[in-house]
């Protein structure tokens, strides 16, 4: 059954209808801006009797507005019994330590078996019904064959407030990533690369736009003159490998997250990522300065070497700041460790 939601218009308030209720609707009833103009538009706003869809309709103070907000529709996706590894959960959100190979979401190539599946049934029918539609608050995503930390809504105040942030680029985010060559600021190849500049600390900035690939609509690709999304990935190298130094680990922090963006990114300033059958190229280990062993390693290594590390954002109720690290999966931990052993100390 839906449930009616009443509002008493407050004290001097903007003259449109859309901007004093998203002034006077309680925060805890958790009805975004773009949730209200989709009401408003659906006709599930009322004044004595009178149903408003103009967005810029007039109120004044002490006008009584009834909104009918339907409930969430239930999902097509079922729950699974798929183990998670749970770091934080409380009754508005949860952070998962995703496994390389898992989906996030249904899609049609794979329609089962994703984070979303597990979350439904970890999470027993509590969901953010967000949109109308009852699912895990999914905010952000990691890729498929990418490791590492998410944080997903539980209830709908929790999944506008971590959106908020992340729209806003007020959440941290680390990766680590596994790359060829050497990021070098004093590499005059990079430095020439457009897009890329550098920052204090010997960190690289990879600046463009990111869209859809113009042939290959699987891929994501580097645009500039105002085309693609802004997509903005820092880099900073923690470690290099071989001798001499032909491989590197690196820190990349997202400004933005894009779909693709470090891989992408990183593949565009000329240091793609090990096993990213995508944008890795058909590169080939450096035998010589690493040696056959770990060539085998790098050569064995079956997905991206990426991993998101760190995790930081204001808890969207409490306000307090939460940060979380995931140790490296055990398949980066071996990669990275036969690099080592093949680089004298």
């Amino acid at each position: 059954m839906d449930k009616p939601l009443r509002i008493i218009i407050g004290e001097a308030p903007p003259p449109r209808l859309d901007k004093a209720l998203a002034r006077d609707v309680p925060e805890e009833a958790a009805l975004s801006r773009t949730r209200l103009a989709r009401l408003i538009a659906e006709g599930a706003v009322t004044r004595a009797g009178e149903v408003l869809t103009d967005p810029k309709a007039r109120v004044v103070e002490g006008d009584e507005i009834l909104i009918t907000v339907p409930q969430a529709e239930d999902s097509h996706i079922g729950p699974e019994d798929i183990p998670l590894s749970i770091v934080w959960e409380d009754e508005d959100l949860v952070v998962v330590d995703k496994p390389a190979g898992m989906v996030v979401h249904p899609a049609p190539g794979t329609p089962s078996g994703t984070l979303v599946n597990a979350l439904l049934h970890h999470f027993g029918g509590r969901l953010s019904g967000v949109g109308g539609v009852a699912r895990p608050g999914i905010v952000h995503r990691i890729d498929k064959d990418t490791s590492g930390l998410l944080v997903v809504a539980k209830s709908d105040r929790a999944h506008h407030g971590l959106a908020a942030q992340f729209e806003a680029h007020s959440a941290d985010r680390a990766y680590l990533a596994v790359v060829y060559g050497v990021p070098d600021a004093g590499d005059p190849r990079l430095v020439g690369t457009r897009g890329v500049s550098m920052e204090p600390g010997g960190v690289i900035r990879i600046q463009s736009g990111l869209a859809r690939h113009k042939t290959d609509r699987q891929r994501q690709a580097v645009y500039f003159d105002g085309q693609g999304r802004h997509a903005t990935t820092r880099a900073s190298v923690l470690e290099t490998f071989g001798t001499p130094p032909a491989m590197a680990l690196v820190q990349c922090r997202l400004e933005t997250g894009r779909t693709h963006q470090i891989r992408v990114h990183m593949a565009h300033a000329g240091h793609g990522l090990v096993g990213d059958p995508v944008y890795g190229g058909r590169r080939k280990p450096p035998v010589k300065a690493i040696g056959p062993v770990a060539t085998e390693a790098v050569s064995g290594f079956s997905r991206q070497a990426l991993h998101a590390a760190e995790l930081g954002f204001d808890h969207p109720v409490t306000g307090e700041r939460l940060r979380f690290e995931s140790p490296l999966p055990d398949d980066m931990d071996a990669l990275i460790e036969a690099l080592r052993a093949a680089t004298p100390v």
